[in-house]
């Protein structure tokens, strides 16, 4: 990876919807325990999209994310892919769909190595691609540097490109990223912004939760905004990045007025 800085572009345009959204939420509910953490949601990602999803710690971004890879069962509605339920469908399968999912807190393998990790993403297959393989280390070329050394060892931005990179490796159609920016300097946030819009340029569909709400706006075609649960917002990325409200709330600026 250069040392340059990068230039985030502008919000993108909204694409032409067209035929099945790739994922759909209909009114789905997730709850643990008597917490109801999601409250009937319905929220779509087109092929082809960046979507963010935005809101406060607590709001139900990271549960709608595990929801969608099957680490959590909804208590009611819908989880739809490409068309089809994905209710009672295991986790690794869902990966085996085309399901990618790179979690809040990277969770990499800290005892393996760079290598053994990347090689664990591709489990779905009977063997790993060199194709993708190489694929990652275009991406990123800094996880080339250190394919021999242990996950724990690296840096937090090597270690989030390498979560990234780890869930490339499945061949995903649909990229759930998890706070992909958390702890990293300002310099390491535009490098793996720029790595996400690449990915997404590849053909890669991505849901994107982050905190850094101009910079996932700036990204994204649309967004969503999450407040206890519920989708309380939902506009192309440029309409949001410009919403006086989300302006106050999520990019720290005072509405004037």
């Amino acid at each position: 990876m250069s040392d340059r800085t990068t230039t985030i572009p502008g919000p993108r345009a909204e694409p032409t919807a067209t035929g099945i959204p790739l994922l759909e939420l209909r009114s789905v509910e997730v709850a643990y325990g008597g917490i109801t953490a999601l409250k009937g949601i319905d929220l779509e990602v087109r092929q082809g999209e960046i979507v963010a999803l935005l809101g406060a710690n607590g709001a139900g971004k990271t549960t709608t994310l595990r929801t969608v890879s099957g680490l959590l069962t909804p208590r009611t509605g819908q989880v739809l892919y490409a068309g089809e339920t994905l209710a009672g469908v295991p986790a690794h399968k869902i990966v085996q769909l085309g399901i990618g999912h790179s979690p809040e807190g990277r969770r990499i393998f800290s005892r393996m190595t760079v290598l053994e990790n990347l090689e664990m993403g591709a489990y779905r297959f009977k063997s790993v691609s060199r194709k993708d393989l190489d694929q990652v280390f275009e991406l990123f070329p800094r996880l080339h540097e250190r394919r021999t050394q242990l996950g724990g060892n690296l840096s937090g931005g090597e270690q989030q490109m390498l979560a990234i990179g780890r869930a490339m490796m499945g061949q995903p159609s649909l990229l759930l990223l998890d706070e992909p920016s958390m702890g990293l300097a300002p310099l390491i946030v535009a490098q793996i912004f720029e790595i996400i819009e690449r990915i997404n340029s590849l053909g890669t569909t991505i849901l994107l939760v982050e905190q850094n709400a101009a910079q996932a706006l700036r990204l994204a075609n649309r967004g969503y905004v999450l407040e206890t649960g519920q989708i309380v917002m939902s506009a192309p990325a440029s309409e949001l990045l410009n919403d006086p409200r989300v302006r106050e709330a999520y990019l720290g600026e005072v509405a004037e007025g």
